[in-house]
């Protein structure tokens, strides 16, 4: 008996699959092609992205051969292209590339480049920081010290990745101001920083025997 009922369930069930087969087939099979348009579409989306990179990354380096061999106009050519139409990360790197080819015929047009790109808000924090870096190292000997601090200032942080050129050049630039106080703030950072390289920590000290002995209250 128990046998007879398990048969009559599985024509039920057959039966039942066979009405939404005859009701939903076309759904199904258009929402399997759509499933395979989609997984084809995605895998070539992503082939076309790796030529794409593959194509930006063979074209930056031809650029950086062409600033090695002291041919600035021709990798600022290529630079600018590749700022223009490279992928997002080829993209960053070369208009970084790009402000460095200028800065060899026009530091200060340099410096508002780095700006700019400290500015993009769509470039990571490290590259920003770099940018900064990049145009107080141009402005170093033509600006003030407030100027710089206002440019250095958000690269010292404790967990910047070029906290410790950015110090380095405000201790710098206090330096120069005849801000004994300042330079030394900065230096004292530089000093008590576990991370500083050790070449850097030379420079330091070395500016650091230079400034006035702190008067005794």
């Amino acid at each position: 008996m128990s046998e007879l009922f398990s048969e009559v369930d599985e024509e039920l069930r057959r039966e039942q699959l066979k009405k939404l087969w005859d009701k939903y087939s076309l759904l199904i099979i258009a929402l399997a092609i759509l499933v395979v348009a989609g997984v084809g579409g995605w895998r070539g989306y992503e082939y076309l992205q790796g030529q794409k990179a593959a194509e930006a990354g063979a074209a930056f380096d031809r650029a950086v051969e062409l600033s090695e061999q002291n041919k600035h106009a021709e990798a600022e050519a290529a630079f600018a292209d590749l700022a223009a139409k490279a992928p997002a990360g080829y993209r960053v790197l070369a208009r970084l590339r790009l402000a460095a080819e200028v800065a060899t015929r026009d530091p200060q047009a340099a410096a508002k480049m780095y700006d700019e790109i400290a500015a993009d808000r769509s470039v990571g924090a490290a590259e920003q920081d770099l940018a900064r870096i990049r145009a107080a190292q141009l402005l170093l000997e033509s600006t003030t010290y407030q100027n710089m601090l206002q440019r250095l200032e958000p690269a010292t942080a404790a967990n910047s990745t070029f906290r410790h050129t950015a110090r380095e050049l405000l201790a710098l630039s206090a330096y120069r101001a005849n801000d004994a106080a300042a330079a030394r703030q900065w230096l004292d950072l530089i000093a008590n920083d576990a991370e500083t390289p050790p070449s850097l920590r030379s420079r330091a000290e070395a500016l650091q025997a230079l400034l006035p002995p702190v008067a005794k209250s």
